[in-house]
Order: C-alpha cells, then sequence, then structure tokens
C-alpha cells in the first residue's frame, strides 16, 4: 500500500511540475552584458538610437538584450551575424520604447532570408517575389520572416519612409488586443479610439484617391494602415508631422514618442 502511495504522490508532484513549467515557462538567458561592438553597431547603423541621452540608450541597450533572450534570430539561405541580430532587435524595441517592461506576445522566432520570397516562401525561381515581410498566419505561429537585404535597407541613412521591421512588429502590437485591425486597443486610452478611426478611415480615403503623401499600400485595409504610417512616423517624422499633423499628434499618443522631437 506504501509502494501505491508513493508512486501516486510521485504522479501528483510530476503533474504539479509540469503545470508550473507551462504557466511559468523557463527564460533564455539573457546573453550577458552589451558588448561594446554592439554600440558600435547601433551608433552606426540606427540613428533612433544615436539620438539618444546616454541613460535612455542604456535602456534601449535592456530593450535589445531583453528582446535578444526570448526571441531566436535565425538565417534561411543567409548567415546570421551579431549586426543582423541588432537590427532585428532594433526594429522590435524601437515601437516600444515608450512602453518600458512591454514584450511581443507569441514571438519565438525571426527568420530572416536571403531576399524577398512569394506566398510559398520561395525566394528563388518563382513568380510574384514581392514580400519583404511576414509575421504569423497559417502555419508560422510565432514566427516572423523578413528579407535580410530590405531589413539592412530600412536602417539606412536617409533611406525613405519604409521601414519593413518596425513594419512587422507593428503587426504584432497591433494584434495584442486579438485583433489585426489597425486599432491599437491596448497602446491608445480608450477616449481617443474612435477619434483614431475616425482619422484612419479619412486617410486611408485620402490614400485610395491618390491625395496623399503616405505610401500607397497604406489604403490597402486598416492593418496596413497602422503599420504603414508607424514607418513613416519613426523613419520621417518631420515630414509626417508638416504634412499630416494631425495624424503625428495621435500616433505620438499610441507610441508615447515624439521621434520629431528628438531630432
Amino acid at each position: 500500500m506504501l509502494h501505491y502511495k508513493i508512486l501516486a504522490f510521485s504522479i501528483i508532484l510530476l503533474a504539479m511540475f509540469g503545470l508550473w513549467r507551462r504557466l511559468f515557462p523557463k527564460k533564455k538567458q539573457i546573453p550577458g552584458d552589451f558588448q561594446a561592438s554592439w554600440r558600435t553597431i547601433l551608433n552606426n547603423e540606427v540613428a533612433f538610437y544615436r539620438l539618444l541621452e546616454a541613460p535612455e540608450q542604456a535602456r534601449f541597450e535592456v530593450g535589445i538584450l531583453d528582446f535578444l533572450a526570448s526571441v531566436n534570430i535565425n538565417g534561411t539561405g543567409t548567415a546570421v551575424d551579431d549586426k543582423d541580430r541588432l537590427l532585428v532587435a532594433a526594429s522590435a524595441v524601437i515601437p516600444l520604447f515608450g512602453f518600458p517592461g512591454w514584450r511581443y506576445r507569441k514571438l519565438n522566432e525571426v527568420i530572416l532570408y536571403e531576399g524577398a520570397f512569394n506566398r510559398d516562401f520561395k525566394t528563388r525561381e518563382a513568380e510574384e517575389r514581392n514580400i519583404l515581410g511576414m509575421v504569423g498566419g497559417s502555419g508560422m505561429t510565432g514566427t516572423m520572416i523578413l528579407s535580410k537585404p530590405a531589413l539592412h535597407q530600412a536602417f539606412e541613412k536617409g533611406n525613405s519612409t519604409q521601414h519593413v521591421g518596425i513594419h512587422e512588429f507593428v503587426h504584432l502590437l497591433d494584434r495584442a488586443d486579438g485583433a489585426t485591425d489597425g486599432i491599437p486597443e491596448e497602446m491608445l486610452q480608450r477616449p481617443f479610439l474612435i477619434p483614431w478611426v475616425r482619422l484612419m478611415h479619412r486617410e486611408i480615403q485620402a490614400i485610395r484617391a491618390g491625395e496623399s503623401s503616405i505610401n500607397p499600400y497604406g489604403g490597402t485595409n486598416e492593418a496596413e494602415f497602422f503599420s504603414v504610417v508607424s514607418e513613416f512616423f519613426f523613419q520621417k517624422p518631420d515630414v509626417l508631422k508638416k504634412h499630416h499633423p494631425e495624424l503625428y499628434d495621435m500616433l505620438e499618443r499610441i507610441f508615447k514618442q515624439d521621434p520629431e522631437g528628438a531630432n
């Protein structure tokens, strides 16, 4: 009888341990202190980081370490080095910088492709290879795919309003409330939700009518609009504020940041 009691107790302990692991999964080890070589890469490649004051740069570095500790970054058809990982992590940290301590939910891996890809995830000898980034979707839960060349181009000095990394990470922030609909309910205070929706629809109509300086892809739907104007907001804040001041003010509320004021 004692043997069965011990066996039953052991089974209960194992079950409780399994439940504990599911509820409180072990976090990856943060990869040590921030390396000096990484700081050099950020200063050379990431204008957002370069314009921060020293205390804020330190907070940005903590965000980088936290992201690298929780998300794997791998390559398909291309090698991945420290610069690649830092550019992915910087793309993630920038939109969340106004929300210290926040993380991207259910993101496990970012895969860098050697170039643009199609709906079948092919990068060579395939038609319609025009996709530069993708997150979620059928068969890739917890995974983001980015074109490595497009990611690097997004950080080049004097680049356009487009930034594939920020674009895809904003999709994740949009999805945090359960719906990818262009309405970031967890980021924007409730009194501003309806004004945001009205402004968004007005701007989408202007894009579709060819009466806007915003990337036409932003007129696809509300989700793409939010990601497209977020790219614009972080890449060319002065231009967005000049031509779309109301939109800029609303994005400032959403992200709790004023990138134009930092320049």
